[in-house]
């Protein structure tokens, strides 16, 4: 049987009764000596480990969104999302003056789903390129293209049903893909479809993970798009 080390009057502190051989699994042996009790902090209401991991995914901020900002990103939107975010820095400090997106998108959807993509961008204060409203009547269209992507900070790929019938053709997007893709300056705005199918049709552009609808409201993509291009 073990036996206390401890002189007759008791033991001299809680740590010298819990390395006690005889005392440390008494009844009385860790519940009587508070001051070895309270040493371990408890973990009971440590609620920021229990359930935010769900939630931690959808809260995340990008170093580029305001402090007082109430939209929140998966941390695969902000991954994505970054290395834009460092080329449209690039691309505002050597032209200040030039506008905040160009907006690509198949000639079907000008009409509808572009248009309120380009609605939205504007009541949330960016400034885009848009066929319907800045390609006019007898100008180049391969010229007025090319001034809009130079002079845009990011390039927007809508990327519905009507333009996956449109990438595999040689058409217009070929050169606007092609240049914004070069520049590490695209987002892709995936609508009305998924990114199956368009790694289906151009595998490169499918590479580039942008923003979706089927996760994020157009009105949400509109918002986190003014925060990405906002210098």
């Amino acid at each position: 049987m073990a036996r206390c080390t401890a002189p007759v009057r008791g033991h001299s502190s809680a740590a010298a009764a819990a390395n006690c051989p005889a005392c440390r699994y008494k009844s009385r042996g860790y519940s009587g000596y508070s001051g070895y009790s309270s040493s371990y902090p408890s973990y009971s209401g440590s609620s920021k480990y229990s359930s935010s991991g769900g939630s931690s995914s959808r809260s995340a901020k990008p170093r580029w969104s305001k402090s007082s900002s109430s939209v929140s990103y998966t941390s695969s939107q902000i991954q994505s999302l970054t290395p834009i975010r460092e080329a449209v820095e690039v691309k505002a400090a050597a032209q200040p003056d030039i506008r905040d997106a160009f907006l690509c998108h198949a000639w079907a959807d000008r009409k509808e789903s572009a248009k309120e993509l380009h609605d939205l961008l504007e009541t949330a204060g960016v400034k885009v390129w848009f066929s319907e409203k800045d390609l006019g009547l007898g100008v180049p269209m391969m010229r007025a293209i090319d001034k809009g992507l130079v002079n845009s900070k990011v390039g927007l790929v809508l990327v519905t049903p009507a333009m996956l019938e449109r990438l595999p053709k040689e058409s217009v997007a070929d050169k606007e893909l092609s240049a914004l893709l070069a520049g590490n300056r695209l987002v892709p705005i995936v609508h009305n479809t998924t990114y199956d199918a368009l790694r289906n049709v151009s595998p490169l552009l499918a590479s580039r993970t942008g923003l979706d609808t089927s996760e994020d409201s157009m009105a949400e993509i509109a918002e986190k798009i003014a925060e990405l291009v906002a210098i």
